[in-house]
């Protein structure tokens, strides 16, 4: 039984280590989520995809994130059928779990300040070997060594539980 559990911890922690392609974008910019920012411009620059994170970041009790259905109410600024409403704290964190056309606006009157902001979100992208075996950045370079010392890890774990203890 011992090298079935040992297979089991090994595809678990490889699973868990695995790194993410997600990436996490604060709406705004360095703007953040205030009046009188053009988000149509700031979507435009980005190339959203399945798994990747929106960060709302605001100023308390006096702004918040709804999620609006479709382009009518979008364009409207009508916040009567939301389907996500945020208002605590100072940010809000949004995962894009699937493709297509997300809305977003304030509904503190600020949208018809161009409060709002439409995204399009595609598939995830596929691993790229050739992409993480360019990569140049310290970021990258860490993700990679932490994914492979943790591979390292398991496999060692996966090593010792198949070896006959006895207790």
């Amino acid at each position: 039984m011992a090298p079935a559990s040992s297979l089991l911890l090994f595809v678990t922690l490889l699973i868990f280590a695995a790194p993410s392609l997600a990436k996490k974008f604060t709406v705004g910019g360095s703007n953040h989520w205030a009046p009188n920012v053009n988000y149509t411009t700031w979507a435009d620059q980005k190339q959203f995809h399945v798994g990747d994170w929106l960060d709302f970041k605001y100023q308390r009790d006096m702004y918040d994130v709804v999620q609006v259905s479709d382009e009518a109410a979008y364009k409207a600024c009508n916040d009567s059928a939301a389907i996500v409403r945020y208002s605590r704290g100072t940010n809000f964190a949004f995962e894009l779990n699937h493709t297509g056309r997300y809305y977003f606006i304030c509904s503190r009157g600020y949208c018809w300040n161009g409060m709002k902001v439409s995204v399009l979100v595609h598939p995830a992208p596929a691993p790229s070997p050739a992409a993480s075996h360019h990569a140049s950045s310290s970021c990258a370079r860490g993700e990679a060594g932490a994914w492979l010392a943790a591979l390292s890890a398991s496999l060692g774990a996966a090593a010792l539980l198949s070896l006959p203890f006895r207790v």
